[in-house]
């Protein structure tokens, strides 16, 4: 858990699409006052998706420091967290993505990720979704990533501090607290 001061606190932003999970992660950081880093983790492979990140770039302003992490995100982000800038993962569902088309070691992945976020000295927002609301897919590999995902939610969930899920642009808090709760939404 994280300190008193929330200097090292972890919360974990669930939602589905276009929920208003991007923009509350955004809002927690922002109240930070500095500058703070953006792990993104999503690729541009098609026009629709390049805009999205265009859009999310344009949103997020001149104090983010942004850092494309689609695939080695276990690698990378234990570096990162060693200083104490607000950092922003969006999203981990991507992530989970990036993995599953690399062919990767999915439970290791996720072990290694949720060893290295232990080891934030600040702030760390995760943003994933939350696949598992909908209609049971009708292939082996979108009901594998439902699962997988489902099961990467509940891992990082049970260590975070706070836990919000997100709908319709509003907040609830499924553990711990609401960090934005100073933040303005809209």
């Amino acid at each position: 858990m994280g300190n008193p001061d929330h200097s090292g606190e972890i919360t974990l932003i669930l939602g589905g699409a276009r929920s208003g999970k991007s923009r509350l992660a955004e809002a927690i950081i922002a109240q930070k006052n500095g500058a703070a880093i953006y792990v993104a983790t999503a690729e541009a492979r098609d026009e629709e998706m390049a805009q999205r990140i265009a859009d999310h770039r344009l949103r997020r302003g001149r104090n983010w420091r942004t850092r494309e992490i689609p695939l080695e995100l276990t690698r990378d982000l234990p570096g990162l967290l060693q200083s104490e800038e607000p950092i922003l993962v969006d999203c981990l569902t991507l992530w989970l993505t990036n993995l599953m088309l690399a062919k990767r070691e999915i439970e290791a992945e996720v072990g290694a990720l949720i060893a290295g976020i232990a080891l934030a000295r600040g702030p760390l927002v995760l943003v994933s979704n939350e696949t598992g609301l909908g209609i049971v897919p009708d292939n082996a590999l979108a009901r594998r990533f439902r699962d997988l995902s489902g099961i990467m939610n509940q891992r990082i969930a049970a260590m975070a501090d706070n836990v919000l899920f997100v709908a319709a642009g509003l907040p609830l808090v499924m553990k711990g607290r609401d960090p934005a709760s100073r933040a303005c939404r809209g």
